[in-house]
Parts: structure tokens; C-alpha cells; sequence
């Protein structure tokens, strides 16, 4: 169960980072309080996995779920350059996070 908060933790916040993109430095209201609602959903639920998971596995696993969904959705929202060498940084990203995942 603590590994589905984490995934679902990491999935918002991929939506607060999205989403910081679209409340143009907090002036627009209701990307606004989508972000800081998801931020908040995130921070909450990344708590709850730590209950049970090692904070630094909880920890990078989380920050690596927003790194990687944020990269992508960069690319494929806001027109983000698809290089070779970020594609091969983003799978590495993906091989730390599944190595932890495995070693935990």
C-alpha cells in the first residue's frame, strides 16, 4: 500500500509542476489553487508512505516520479527539446527509481 501512496504522490507532483506553468507566478486564480492542491496532496501522501518505506528510498523515489513525468510532459506540452542526451538522462532516472524500488 505504501508504494501506491508514493506512485500516486509522485503523480501529483507532476501536476504542481505542471501546473506552476500555468498559474503564471500565481496570478491566475484557479491554476493557482489546482497547484497548491496538488502540491499539498503530494507532500500529505509522500508522508503517509513514510511511514512504512525508508525515507531516503520514499524520498528519491518520489522526487524521481515528478522528475520523469514532468520531463516528459515538458516535452510533449510545451514543445521541450527530445535530445538524445535527455533521453538517456530520463531513463536513468527511471533505472534509479526501479533499483530502488527493487532494493527496498
Amino acid at each position: 500500500m505504501a508504494w501506491m501512496l508514493l506512485l500516486v504522490a509522485g503523480l501529483f507532483e507532476i501536476g504542481w509542476a505542471i501546473g506552476l506553468k500555468y498559474t503564471e507566478g500565481f496570478t491566475r486564480l484557479w491554476p493557482s489553487v489546482g497547484t497548491v492542491t496538488a502540491m499539498v496532496l503530494s507532500v500529505g501522501l509522500l508522508g503517509l508512505a513514510m511511514r512504512t518505506l525508508p525515507v531516503g528510498t520514499a524520498y528519491a523515489v518520489w522526487t524521481g516520479i515528478g522528475a520523469l513525468g514532468t520531463v516528459i510532459l515538458g516535452i510533449v506540452l510545451f514543445g521541450e527539446p527530445a535530445t538524445v542526451a535527455r533521453l538517456v538522462c530520463v531513463g536513468l532516472i527511471l533505472a534509479g527509481i526501479v533499483g530502488l524500488k527493487l532494493t527496498a
